[in-house]
């Protein structure tokens, strides 16, 4: 995974770009879609974290 920062309007934006599943394979592609979905709610929980934090 990597993890880039960028400014942006005053703030700043997290880019996450996973790469290197193997699709051919049933567990890169379970691989991929269980962290497909997991995603969304941890950046949920970080911008209630950043938030709170402001």
């Amino acid at each position: 995974m990597t993890r880039t920062l960028h400014p942006e309007d005053g703030g700043t934006r997290l880019v996450l770009t996973h790469a290197g599943f193997d699709l051919d394979s049933p567990m890169g592609r379970q691989a991929l879609e269980g962290m497909g979905k997991g995603w969304p709610h941890v950046l949920d929980n970080l911008a209630q974290t950043l938030a709170a934090t402001a």
